[in-house]
């Protein structure tokens, strides 16, 4: 579908676009000058928790990370929303304070928007950041030898799917409802300051499909060490009752003959890594000399980081 777009705009033809339709990369970057290149991205879906609040403050956090993942800081966004023209006003009104309280949370001014009427609810934000483009985040930017890091335990789509299923403990909705909502602004910050050049968000294409990005566009190998891997306790429980989203079998079909899994692996692992996620965290290539300093200092920042494998010389993922 993207194709014929791709032939209207060639990259020679915009030499200060850095990125834009020719990367698979989480947001277009325009350089303004040698030290400062504008970052812009757009995200937004249905509802995935009942919660309107919960689920305003989660699209919000979600399209800043695409922010993030560029190691970039967003400073000024747009409402998009799609509204159903019979749901109650206040519902409304509750999605978009989630919304804006995350923006505000993040330091970033809320500016405006566009909202329609639809079916069925969607809500996210259009976002630009700054960043120097000398310090930039792409997922073409691993190199071998260094570590693989992420900022957020995976598993929130099995959680969001028996809640949809009315299966879930409301507890388990809540601790994956708080990871969600959680920002991924220290992690890039620390990406940043320890040398990171490599990175990606982990969002609808899972662990995995997101990785083989960062693997196939870096032109190396990424190496995983399962029991490193943070899942949440309650999505191996519901991965054990096969409650995954649609998504997670899309994943699995398109990426799975580009990984290989150690035997020991059940089948309900495997798909937890292909599990498709809804604002998780960042997963990040540290120069290895660099890693214990990073650990430390997102210690005393309270900033959650595991590291959970390397990059390799090759190419595809190996899970062991």
């Amino acid at each position: 579908m993207l194709r014929p777009i791709q032939g209207i705009f060639e990259p020679a033809d915009f030499p200060d676009l850095l990125v834009g339709m020719g990367e698979a990369d989480d947001a277009a970057v325009w350089r303004i000058d040698e030290q400062r290149a504008l970052v812009v991205s757009t995200d937004f879906f249905t509802p995935v928790v009942d919660d309107p609040y919960d689920y305003g403050a989660i699209s919000a956090a979600n399209s800043l990370s695409d922010i993030y993942a560029m190691g970039a800081s967003p400073f000024l966004a747009l409402n998009v929303a799609a509204l159903p023209p019979n749901l109650p006003v206040e519902i409304g009104a509750e999605i978009l304070r989630g919304g804006a309280e995350k923006a505000r949370e993040a330091g970033v001014v809320l500016a405006g928007g566009h909202t329609i009427q639809d079916k069925e609810p969607k809500y996210g934000l259009i976002v630009l950041g700054f960043v120097d483009p000398a310090r930039m985040l792409t997922k073409g930017g691993a190199h071998p030898g260094e570590a693989l890091v992420l900022s957020k335990p995976i598993g929130f789509g099995t959680v969001t799917t028996a809640l949809k299923n009315g299966v879930a403990d409301p507890a388990d909705v809540a601790e994956a409802v708080e990871w969600m909502k959680r920002l991924n602004r220290t992690a890039s910050e620390l990406a940043s300051e320890f040398g990171s050049r490599g990175g990606t968000d982990i969002t609808g294409f899972s662990l995995l499909g997101h990785a083989y990005e960062m693997a196939s566009t870096s032109r190396v190998g990424l190496r995983f060490i399962y029991d490193k891997i943070p899942i949440l306790k309650s999505a191996r429980k519901y991965a054990a009752e096969w409650a995954f989203p649609g998504g997670s079998y899309d994943n699995r079909a398109f990426y799975s003959d580009n990984i290989e899994f150690d035997q020991r692996i059940d089948e309900a692992s495997q798909m937890l890594l292909f599990d498709a996620q809804t604002s998780g965290g960042l997963l990040l290539s540290i120069p290895a000399e660099n890693v214990d300093s990073m650990l430390d200092r997102a210690a005393q920042l309270g900033q959650d980081l595991w590291v959970i494998g390397e990059v390799v010389e090759g190419e595809g993922i190996e899970v062991v």
